[in-house]
């Protein structure tokens, strides 16, 4: 199963982003996502940006994934 995190864009130079998620900084390819801005949310799969999302889309998939965890 493949899963893709909702992550918050810190920077970005060129084609990479530093981008957040749940406190974890990471390195991202944001090659794929066009019209992206420092702030913005996207989903991160395998270490590329595949789809940018809304904040409010964004909080709700991170609320999701945390119930999910608090259940085992």
């Amino acid at each position: 199963m493949c899963i893709a995190v909702p992550a918050k864009v810190l920077s970005i130079d060129k084609n990479n982003a530093v981008v957040c998620f749940e406190g974890v900084k990471t390195n991202a390819n944001v090659e794929l996502v066009g019209d992206l801005k420092t702030g913005d949310y996207i989903l991160l799969h395998a270490g590329c940006a595949i789809q940018k999302i809304n904040e409010v889309e964004a909080k709700k998939t991170l609320e999701v994934f945390k119930q999910m965890l608090e259940q085992d």
